[in-house]
């Protein structure tokens, strides 16, 4: 088809080991051993559309995605910051704007990126961030920044099962307490 932008399908992240709500279909990191760094980001994965900008618009899952009337919203936000995006750039998060498994109560906004990719490059969550609130774009909340430790996951899995016992957060932001475990 003539004019078609010609962009990569983005890579599948598997889920950590550790993960009990991995479905059949999900791919498994065979190790932790690429996350043990001195630099540690983990967010939150949201349960959305994985959605693309870049500067010709955007794409859901895929650049031949097909229409949906749920997209509207996305297209529109797409369409005021694309102008802003180099050829070779592109943003990458969860279109929450339709309910899939979860609701979620008190979202900033209905897009919340995770990655920020120039050519084939995912930058530093540093430039990543200074990117996103150059475009106004809310990032995934972030569970834990630092070195990797023996025991993180499992500690970051208990707080995100406390909702109800309202036990320790061990370090869990207020802000990620109120939107995993909202009072109202």
């Amino acid at each position: 088809m003539t004019g078609m932008l010609s962009l990569p399908h983005e890579k599948i992240r598997p889920h950590i080991p550790l993960a009990t709500l991995a479905g059949s279909n999900d791919k498994i990191m065979p190790s932790l051993d690429g996350l043990k760094v001195d630099d540690l980001v983990v967010t939150e994965k949201m349960d959305g559309e994985n959605t693309t900008i870049h500067a010709g618009g955007c794409h859901a899952r895929s650049p031949d995605g097909r229409y949906h009337s749920s997209r509207d919203w996305i297209k529109a936000f797409a369409a005021g910051i694309s102008p802003h995006f180099a050829d070779d750039e592109r943003i990458i998060g969860e279109n929450l704007y339709t309910r899939h498994s979860i609701t979620y109560h008190s979202l900033p906004l209905y897009f919340l990126g995770f990655a920020w990719i120039v050519g084939d490059e995912i930058q530093s969550w540093d430039m990543t961030l200074a990117r996103f609130k150059e475009l106004n774009i809310q990032h995934v909340p972030t569970m834990y920044r630092g070195p990797y430790k023996q025991g993180l996951f499992d500690d970051l899995a208990k707080a995100l099962n406390t909702c109800n016992k309202r036990a320790s957060w061990s370090g869990v932001p207020p802000p990620l307490q109120r939107a995993l475990c909202p009072t109202s």
